[in-house]
């Protein structure tokens, strides 16, 4: 693990592969760090022929924290992002994709594919719209153009997601905490193992656990509004790969994004959740290789009115 200056931040980041080889940028999603992109996945990636750069995002992992911003009020956000009032925010998605460029651009790095998930996704959406030259392909995974009237998580997910735990939990009471959000946000019919869970959990708060950032990146996904006038403009290649049974952004939303980005391609995993099951790394995986390949053919599709 490395850091470097990006947009005025510490980002901190790992390069995997060989620096000569054509680049894949991974952005994770909200509150997420860069150890939640599963490290056969990583290795994947690099057996296809690319290097492959993941960091943490602004407020998560080892990079700067928004810490002068404060916390926000959830509650509040929540009810004016549902009556449509505007949001005041620390930061946008936009600020973030420019942290990404920013860490491109420091490690010398003049083109890369992007791959984002959740929030990721929507920063990588950006990236590709406003900065053309920079982005070779898209990959969307289980993220939405936050078109308003889009279904949105269901009542289980939402109330796992603003659940928070005391505030002088334990190290086994977080574990616990985190997953139990983890099941309510996973794929249904390919459930990980406590074991391996549990791992991951522990892994990720040996590095860091800044909750205030999770509510601040929430705030900044409400307040950065929707991309729909923003996703036609994109032109790179772009894969959208969504699951069917995704409880926090439904099916629907991968299907508004594949339909706003001229000839992208919409895959739909059965079963799949709000998560990269370790059942499901090799066929993303092989979807990923056709696509940044250049052999995944496009969809053609009428654009929406």
């Amino acid at each position: 693990m490395a850091t470097t200056k990006a947009n005025g931040l510490n980002i901190a980041y790992e390069s995997h592969g060989d620096p000569q080889d054509p680049c894949v940028l991974l952005i994770m999603g909200l509150g997420m760090q860069l150890v939640a992109w599963p490290d056969d996945f990583i290795d994947g990636i690099v057996e296809q022929g690319f290097r492959v750069i993941r960091f943490d995002n602004r407020d998560a992992g080892l990079s700067s924290k928004m810490t002068h911003a404060g916390r926000p009020s959830l509650p509040l956000a929540y009810l004016k992002s549902k009556i449509g009032w505007p949001l005041k925010s620390a930061y946008t998605l936009d600020d973030m994709a420019d942290d990404a460029l920013g860490l491109l651009s420091a490690l010398g790095v003049a083109q890369a594919h992007v791959i984002g998930a959740s929030m990721g996704g929507m920063i990588a959406q950006v990236m590709a719209a406003r900065a053309p030259q920079r982005v070779l392909s898209l990959v969307s995974i289980m993220s939405s153009s936050s078109r308003r009237g889009l279904p949105g998580p269901t009542r289980a997910a939402r109330n796992a997601l603003m659940k928070r735990p005391k505030a002088d939990a334990s190290q086994a009471e977080l574990v616990a905490h985190m997953a139990a959000t983890v099941r309510a946000l996973g794929s249904p019919a390919y459930p990980v193992s406590d074991k391996l869970l549990h791992q991951r959990i522990a892994l990720a708060l040996g590095r860091a656990n800044c909750p205030d950032g999770v509510v601040r990146q929430m705030v900044a996904i409400g307040a950065s509004g929707d991309r729909v006038a923003l996703l036609p403009t994109i032109a790179c290649p772009t894969l959208v790969i969504h699951g069917a049974a995704d409880p926090l952004i439904p099916v629907a939303c991968g299907v508004d994004t594949a339909s706003l980005i001229p000839g992208a391609r919409l895959e739909v995993i059965e079963g799949m959740g709000h998560d990269l099951p370790p059942q499901l790394i090799e066929r993303i995986l092989a979807l990923i290789d056709v696509h940044l390949h250049g052999k995944m053919a496009p969809q053609m599709r009428s654009q929406p009115a």
